[in-house]
């Protein structure tokens, strides 16, 4: 058996620094919290997102029994977080990509007209073991920002817009990591095993998440589900639906439960899913749009989302 899980680490950064925890004291707690959960769920690969500093992943994979590979992408946000992975199986980096994929365009971030062409965060890929590919995202946040560093907006006019902003960046994002997706498939998604995971920022039916499982017609839970067809060569399934409902949430936004963090495999293995899970028994606040109010605060606001394959 494998387990590989995703996991939100919100702002894994040193203490003293302009967006990580105060004081030693809170940077601990945090670590501890955090290696506890990584400790109880017993991953063999875990894709984090939100690790302000490579030193903090290294400071956290020393609480870790045994030993652990550890793997970074190159392209961090303007905040410095990036993706990767902490693993016990040995990695192989195979991708690292941030530039959105030609012909896509660069697409409008701001009222001024100013674009991008790149994704906020790199998007990583690696071989981990002899048979099996994971790659890992953070797609654009959710959470708006306006001139001058606001978090709310003046008017109803500006909050769509700048909404759009988001959405169209995400959007974009959701293709790059797509065309991700393609390059190793490579149409032969039936024998390659692929997993995708990471925080994308939105729900299950929302139509970025969905851009990533084409085509459609064999959804978990769908009679198509375990009926090959000619698709299947580079299509993902979103594991969302094998979450025990329950469970079926990986963070609390102003009171209401959303599932944002995903886990999606190509057809290969669709028939070695034994369980997923989200670990929410480490507790979920309830979060808001004001980010700062967390920073010395232990443990994640997300929870981490796990598959158990037969390999």
């Amino acid at each position: 058996m494998v387990v590989v899980g995703t996991w939100n680490l919100e702002n894994l950064y040193r203490a003293g620094g302009e967006f990580g925890p105060r004081d030693e004291a809170a940077y601990e707690a945090k670590l501890k919290a955090l290696a506890g959960t990584i400790t109880q769920i017993g991953p063999d690969v875990l894709g984090v997102q939100e690790v302000g500093e490579p030193e903090a992943l290294e400071d956290l994979a020393g609480l870790l029994e045994g030993e652990w590979h550890l793997a970074l992408s190159r392209y961090p946000d303007a905040r410095g977080i990036r993706v990767g992975f902490l693993s016990r199986l040995p990695l192989t980096v195979l991708h690292d990509v941030s530039a959105f994929p030609r012909p896509l365009a660069a697409v409008q971030t701001a009222d001024g007209g100013d674009t991008v062409d790149r994704t906020s965060r790199g998007m990583l890929a690696v071989q981990a073991g002899p048979d099996l590919v994971v790659a890992v995202a953070h797609l654009k946040s959710k959470l708006l920002s306006y001139p001058g560093g606001r978090f709310g907006p003046r008017d109803e006019g500006e909050r769509a817009r700048v909404g759009a902003y988001a959405l169209m960046r995400r959007t974009a994002e959701a293709v790059t990591l797509r065309g991700l997706a393609d390059d190793i498939l490579d149409g032969q998604g039936a024998s390659r095993a692929l997993i995708v995971l990471g925080d994308l920022n939105d729900e299950v039916a929302a139509a970025t998440t969905q851009l990533l499982v084409g085509p459609p017609g064999s959804e978990i839970g769908t009679p198509g589900e375990r009926v090959p067809d000619k698709g299947d060569g580079w299509r993902l399934w979103n594991l969302a639906p094998r979450i025990p409902e329950d469970e079926r949430f990986s963070r609390v936004y102003h009171g209401r439960r959303e599932l944002i963090d995903h886990i999606l495999i190509s057809r290969a293995l669709l028939g070695r899913v034994q369980a997923v899970r989200s670990v929410i028994d480490h507790g979920l606040p309830s979060v808001g749009d004001l980010p700062a109010v967390r920073r010395d605060t232990p443990d994640s606001d997300h929870a981490p989302i796990t598959v158990t394959l037969a390999l």
